[in-house]
């Protein structure tokens, strides 16, 4: 949070006003500091700019104008009268830091950063400008430069909860985790709040310490069930698969918050990994409603919808929508392609392949390396009968991913086809070889779920 300084302000005497000069014009400005401490800043203005005419040089009237039109938000205006003032009082490291703090709302940072550091040569142990130019840095990414201001605004005022928090993030983000937690803990002491909880959680988490980072995500919940809390709670279980504590608090989520979708999603993954695959479907099926243009729900509706095709009209729909929504995304075409085969192959003789066929060499069209949408390529013709050229699909597929299990195992049958019993044997082989590593599926899944829940910690929350 940037700091202002209009307090060092409100008692001065008008400087430019001289000695033995009647007192109206000290009178007039305390009533413009009433208006601007009361929140009535357009009277506050109004009252200034008057005083301006008749004390055009005044550093005390030129300052608390700049503060009073950055207030409503007229930072261009603001930034005149706060210029003003850091001329007339280039000393003054409160002055520098209120037009920095001006400069970077507006967007000019390399003029917030210069104004902070020469406010810093002024008053080198400014609390304030120390800890807003350490928030410059870390608003900036520039979290290694942020580290030493806010630690130096920290030893100044070690009680300040901002620059506290601010410290604490910039800890968790160049790996200091025990720096972060102590101070955490510090500031707990003086404030309990979910933010502080939920920030612990987050180094507990990156430290490996699953039990404590669910408790601390915990407790942030309780104190505050924000859309976001109850998310990294519900998160954090999935994680680690606690499966059936985050689907409950996932199912709480979803209907204390029935708009967000990175909730939906969540509830959606929890299920389908607790092997509830019709409700995970459903879930999904909201998910994807919620945020029709989210590729993340699409991808796991489609790993629920392979255990469960008994809502396939449904599926089908939305990923044909999908399909729409996104024309030059490969990845779509694959999913609707595949919502179709498998929704319909096993009940539906008059499904047109020819249709799958198209959609699957659009997908690849698009999107070169989809390995799956080679594969499958290749088992369409393999159902067809046209081994020859099944094989070049699969071949390609395992090109772009020689891992892929399902490939190899259909080359070694397609080659069986073709009389190339030798290769055959080999594919077969590496396939009996990648089965006996099955494990490395469960480890894909967890990859899979923990790229959706980073991601999704950085979308906007939804409101009740």
């Amino acid at each position: 949070m940037w700091v202002v300084f209009p307090a060092l302000l409100m008692c001065a005497p008008l400087a430019s006003a001289g000695r033995g000069q009647n007192e109206r014009l000290n009178r007039e400005f305390q009533t413009a500091v009433a208006h601007y401490e009361s929140g009535q800043y357009a009277e506050a203005a109004a009252q200034l700019e008057n005083l301006l005419r008749e004390v055009p040089e005044s550093f005390e009237v030129h300052e608390l104008l700049g503060l009073t039109y950055s207030a409503l938000s007229q930072d261009a205006k603001a930034s005149q009268h706060l210029e003003r003032a850091v001329r007339l009082k280039p000393d003054s490291a409160p002055a520098r830091t209120n037009l920095a703090v001006n400069c970077a709302r507006m967007g000019k940072l390399d003029l917030a950063e210069q104004e902070f550091k020469k406010a810093l040569e002024v008053e080198p142990r400014n609390f304030d400008a120390n800890h807003n130019l350490g928030e410059l840095y870390v608003r900036s990414g520039k979290i290694a430069e942020a580290a030493p201001f806010l630690e130096q605004a920290q030893r100044i005022d070690p009680s300040s909860y901002d620059n506290g928090y601010d410290l604490s993030l910039a800890y968790i983000q160049t790996g200091r985790l025990a720096g972060a937690r102590q101070l955490i803990r510090d500031l707990l002491k003086q404030k309990n709040t979910a933010e502080l909880h939920n920030l612990l959680g987050e180094v507990e988490e990156k430290d490996g310490k699953f039990v404590p980072a669910a408790n601390e995500y915990e407790l942030a919940a309780h104190l505050d069930p924000s859309e976001s809390n109850l998310f990294d709670w519900g998160s954090e279980l999935l994680l680690h698969r606690t499966l059936e504590p985050a689907i409950e608090v996932f199912k709480q989520a979803t209907e204390r918050y029935p708009h967000s979708p990175r909730l939906a999603i969540g509830f959606g993954i929890a299920l389908y990994s607790r092997g509830n695959y019709d409700d995970a479907v459903k879930a999904l099926l909201r998910a994807v409603d919620l945020s029709p243009s989210d590729p993340r729900a699409y991808f796991f509706l489609s790993k629920a919808y392979d255990s469960s095709p008994s809502q396939a009209e449904e599926v089908i729909e939305r990923f044909r929508r999908f399909a729409e929504l996104q024309p030059r995304n490969g990845q779509a075409f694959y999913y609707y392609a595949m919502s179709l085969w498998k929704g319909r192959r096993a009940q539906d003789p008059s499904l047109d392949l020819n249709q799958i066929h198209s959609l699957l060499k659009r997908s690849i069209e698009l999107d070169p390396a989809l390995a799956e949408a080679y594969l499958q390529l290749g088992n369409l013709y393999f159902e067809q009968n046209k081994y020859a050229e099944a094989v070049p699909e699969y071949v390609r597929a395992l090109e772009l991913s020689p891992d892929l299990a399902d490939a190899h195992y259909r080359l070694g049958q397609a080659y069986v086809h073709i009389g190339e019993k030798d290769r055959a044997q080999e594919q077969l082989q590496v396939y009996q070889r990648l089965r006996a590593e099955h494990l490395a599926e469960l480890d894909k899944q967890r990859a899979e779920i923990r790229q959706f829940v980073y991601s999704a910690k950085d979308s906007p929350a939804a409101k009740p």
